[in-house]
């Protein structure tokens, strides 16, 4: 898999992708991450990529040149089966979503800045939208490294136990179950009896069941997962 992100701001997001997880994939070759400075594809003087924006209101509007200078530039060596718009008002991400973007070739993120992108690029080059919450952020970076962390764990090989991804909260639409570790005891609290007790049927479950009930219990009346 290949991900292309563009970003005003790119120093945000190369820390995040040279560890752990993520940069064993990209050594293993499992996906490939780029990370675009919107800025190396303007014609504008000192670099400008945004503006204000026509009608008046406060805010400045990523221009639409530079970037479809930079679509369009990336297109030409790759073929992108979804060029996304990390947006406030796009479809919400969820494992459903990461799933299916999971089975994909190739991905363009687009992260906006300011007070978005020119109306224009959502027109006529974006394929899906996508926010990670009902929620206003600076830019779509963190929204961009978010889909991808949740997109690449999904990959055959990236994580030691292939099981993981498919026992993560989600998959099955109930939240993961309670976890324990050494010691078996701590200041007087214990681990369950049935999972040190080595019978993987009851212990299957007793996790079935703690996934339901946690996710009953996260849910309030519109079906949604509550804080």
């Amino acid at each position: 898999m290949r991900i292309d992100i563009l970003s005003a701001v790119p120093q945000l997001m190369e820390s995040f992708f040279q560890h752990s997880i993520l940069k064993r994939a990209q050594e293993s070759k499992l996906v490939e991450i780029y990370i675009h400075n919107i800025r190396d594809y303007t014609n504008y003087k000192h670099a400008q990529i945004d503006d204000y924006q026509f009608g008046g209101g406060a805010g400045l509007v990523l221009m639409i040149e530079p970037l479809v200078n930079a679509i369009e530039s990336l297109s030409e060596k790759v073929k992108y089966d979804e060029i996304i718009f990390l947006t406030p008002d796009g479809e919400m991400f969820d494992q459903k979503l990461a799933n299916h973007l999971s089975m994909k070739e190739n991905l363009l993120m687009i992260c906006g800045h300011y007070k978005g992108i020119d109306q224009r690029i959502r027109d006529h080059f974006i394929t899906k939208e996508i926010s990670i919450g009902e929620y206003v952020l600076s830019g779509g970076e963190l929204g961009a490294a978010v889909i991808t962390d949740a997109i690449c764990r999904l990959l055959p090989g990236v994580l030691n136990d292939e099981t993981s991804a498919l026992l993560d909260s989600f998959q099955d639409g109930l939240l993961a179950p309670p976890v324990y570790t050494r010691p078996e005891e701590f200041r007087g609290w214990k681990v369950p009896d049935v999972l040190l007790s080595g019978n993987h049927a009851k212990i299957d479950e007793w996790r079935n069941q703690q996934s339901v009930e946690r996710t009953e219990r996260r849910k309030g009346k519109s079906g949604r997962l509550e804080g």
